[in-house]
């Protein structure tokens, strides 16, 4: 590992094995990664179907309409008719999934916020700022861009 690149691999590679909730391994009640990415999605964007889901997420419908499902029978999402006429069925995150979303979410920035209690303000604000770019220029590759909200 001699070029900088080799270590962005490898320390990327670290990052995706850990849980950044502080309450690890005890963790009880938490989402599961798929179902926090669908809820978080559909919390930014609104409404979609399985069809711009897949396309959102790369997936195909089958792999869509399973992960769905469970967020169905645990009534963190409904299915409603579109909301623009269209003939599919969209997924809507429902006040429960909303709930469960923000506990996680906290969480997680509770966690980090413990990771990175040593680092100064500046540090964090450009830390953000690298892995913005960095998920910024995957999504532009991809094209699947990811929708932020308004004050991230």
């Amino acid at each position: 590992m001699d070029k900088p690149i080799d270590l962005v691999e490898f320390e990327s590679m670290l990052l995706g094995r850990y849980t950044l909730n502080p309450h690890y391994p005890q963790e009880t009640g938490m989402l599961d990664r798929s179902a926090y990415l669908l809820l978080s999605r559909l919390g930014v964007e609104g409404p979609m179907s399985v069809g711009q889901l897949s396309d959102a997420f790369g997936l195909n419908a089958s792999t869509v309409i399973r992960q769905t499902a469970a967020l169905l029978r645990d009534g963190l999402v409904e299915r409603i008719l579109d909301p623009e006429g269209g003939v599919a069925r969209m997924f809507r995150i429902t006040r429960k999934g909303q709930t469960r979303l923000d506990a996680d979410r906290t969480a997680k920035v509770e966690g980090i916020a413990d990771i990175m209690r040593d680092w100064s303000p500046e540090e964090v604000a450009a830390f953000a700022g690298y892995l913005r770019r960095f998920n910024g220029d995957i999504e532009e590759r991809r094209g699947q861009p990811w929708p932020r909200p308004e004050n991230a």
